[in-house]
């Protein structure tokens, strides 16, 4: 990804501004299919190699991307410890809103995975000609709840941040009271997912994060007829390899060009 970034300035309920990073690369003329927006994890940002394989792949074969890092991540403004779901939706709708003037193919990565459906509900209250398909990574919708054991909850719930081994970098990786306080109000999987867009859920059944039933429940979870849940048996949680990128830029090829 060559692309320099750009910075889009949000203001949030509360009043505060934040230059929030993006790269989007524009469809070719004559184009007119959805916009593929990637929504990294939690902690994560448009450095990581899926995100950087989508957007060099929809580049070199004419299709709108749109990448960013969402507040207090990577190259944007803020503190990771004020983010929350509801603020990351409100950074992820002004872009869509500022760069996609049509329809987008959303594609959430854990975290992301959750967030792509709260963005999609919002896009659809408003427009739902807007969302042309879902493709979750490892999605991880609701795990402030079963991510988190009832000890950490209750740290959590008296303010307290909890702080836990990071199997991916040296430091300890943190979850501040606010996001986890937000998470609990924002849960999807006890009651039906009003979407009927395409969906499709990419797991790695090694995944030490995300079981890999939590693809199954939100399968049935989703009022969509048109769902499909693929195993990768021997997938981790980042599902990262050439084999695991070919496959997403497969499902993303396929959704874009149905036959």
């Amino acid at each position: 990804m060559t692309t320099p970034p750009d910075f889009l300035p949000v203001t949030h309920a509360d009043g505060t501004t934040r230059a929030i990073a993006y790269r989007f690369t524009p469809a070719a003329p004559g184009n007119k299919g959805p916009a593929i927006v990637f929504l990294p994890g939690y902690m994560s940002d448009m450095a990581g190699s899926k995100a950087i394989a989508l957007f060099d792949w929809a580049k070199r074969h004419g299709h709108a991307c749109l990448c960013l890092d969402y507040s207090g991540c990577g190259l944007s403004e803020g503190a990771f410890a004020d983010g929350t779901l509801s603020r990351w939706r409100a950074e992820v709708l002004a872009l869509i809103a500022a760069k996609c003037a049509g329809a987008v193919l959303l594609v959430g990565s854990s975290m992301g995975g959750w967030l792509m459906l709260l963005v999609a509900l919002a896009l659809e209250a408003i427009a739902p000609e807007r969302v042309a398909g879902l493709i979750g990574i490892a999605a991880a919708p609701d795990f402030t709840d079963w991510g988190a054991s009832e000890a950490d909850k209750a740290l959590l719930a008296a303010g307290q941040t909890v702080w836990e081994d990071n199997p991916y970098g040296p430091e300890p990786t943190p979850t501040h009271p606010g996001f986890w306080a937000d998470g609990q109000r924002l849960q999807l999987l006890g009651g039906p997912i009003a979407l009927d867009c395409p969906v499709r859920l990419l797991h790695g059944q090694a995944d030490g994060d995300v079981p890999w039933e939590i693809s199954l429940r939100l399968a049935a979870a989703l009022r969509s007829g048109d769902v499909q849940v693929s195993l990768i048996k021997d997938g981790d949680h980042r599902l990262s390899r050439p084999a695991d990128i070919a496959l997403l830029l497969a499902t993303v090829s396929a959704l874009l060009n149905p036959s």
